[in-house]
């Protein structure tokens, strides 16, 4: 008797990381094969092209494979989660940042990464829920959360992880602040805040640990950091270094984890969801789904999950 094949459908950009995936396409397709796949080959053409992708492959596939920024990982998650049937998503990074790959210890070769898609291990992860929509790790607003999206891609693909530096530099006089209230856990705190970010990852930006300590990423919380707008500009000194070192002592920064929270404006307020726009709503609802994303990671390497 002939054995049935598995089916690998793989969705990626080919724009991402100075296009190197067109560099490793063919090989990565190889190492697909050689593991007794039958594969399907989807290149995304524009924004939410692998959300519909993933939609009009529902149960067509034993696998959804993705190579691509963290945009292309977050379309694709979106799409699974409007699928009826959910298959196990695996990942080739191939942006300039990819903080979602490095919290999951994803190689960063893309041969590598597609030899962990056909060997590796499936591992359920925590999703967060924006209002009606869904991000993989971050949501934020103020300081610096537009650079990632307003960067061009052929800065990105010309200058890598510097273009992020270079375009953050260009708007620190540009920094504004948003009077926010916040709600969570039945405490409410109203204030001028520059910075919020609602995480849940062990990099944002390509900054390590900068979420805090003992983050899990399957725990069913998020760590949050709201920053309020300093009295004085010495006081960005401050700012950045509890931001960087998590420190619960400086009064302008606040650190602590929660499963939901919301967020209430007078005005629009401008939030990146996983490095994209995620629009400028006044209230945000934002909770985290538990273990809803499920993932293939490399099988011996010790993820910080509450479930091995």
């Amino acid at each position: 008797m002939n054995s049935v094949k598995k089916k690998l459908y793989f969705i990626y950009n080919p724009q991402a990381g100075m296009a190197k995936i067109r560099e490793n396409l063919s090989e990565i397709i190889e190492v697909f094969a050689s593991s007794g796949f039958e594969i399907t080959v989807c290149p995304t053409l524009k924004a939410g092209d692998a959300r519909q992708a993933t939609i009009a492959a529902d149960g067509k596939y034993d696998i959804i494979a993705c190579s691509g920024g963290d945009g292309t990982l977050d379309d694709v998650t979106a799409g699974m989660l409007q699928s009826v049937t959910k298959v196990p998503i695996g990942y080739i990074p191939a942006g300039s940042t990819n903080d979602f790959a490095q919290s999951l210890q994803i190689p960063k070769n893309m041969l590598d990464a597609a030899e962990v898609i056909v060997s590796g291990k499936k591992q359920s992860f925590d999703m967060g829920k924006f209002n009606d929509k869904s991000f993989v790790y971050v949501a934020a607003f103020g300081l610096f959360t537009d650079v990632s999206y307003e960067t061009s891609q052929d800065m990105k693909n010309t200058f890598g992880h510097f273009a992020y530096i270079i375009e953050a530099a260009a708007r620190l006089p540009q920094t504004r602040y948003y009077h926010v209230k916040v709600e969570h856990d039945g405490m409410t705190m109203e204030d001028d805040f520059i910075f919020g970010m609602v995480s849940n990852s062990l990099s944002v930006g390509g900054v390590k640990d900068i979420t805090g300590n003992g983050v899990l990423l399957d725990d069913g919380l998020f760590e949050v950091t709201l920053v309020k707008n300093p009295v004085q500009v010495q006081d960005f000194t401050d700012i950045a270094a509890a931001v960087i070192n998590r420190a619960q002592d400086n009064r302008f920064v606040f650190n602590f984890k929660t499963d939901k929270i919301k967020f209430s404006s007078d005005e629009e307020v401008p939030w990146t969801l996983d490095g994209e726009f995620g629009g400028s709503p006044r209230e945000v609802c934002l909770e985290n789904m538990n273990r809803v994303l499920e993932l293939i990671v490399p099988k011996n390497v010790s993820l910080p999950c509450v479930s091995p």
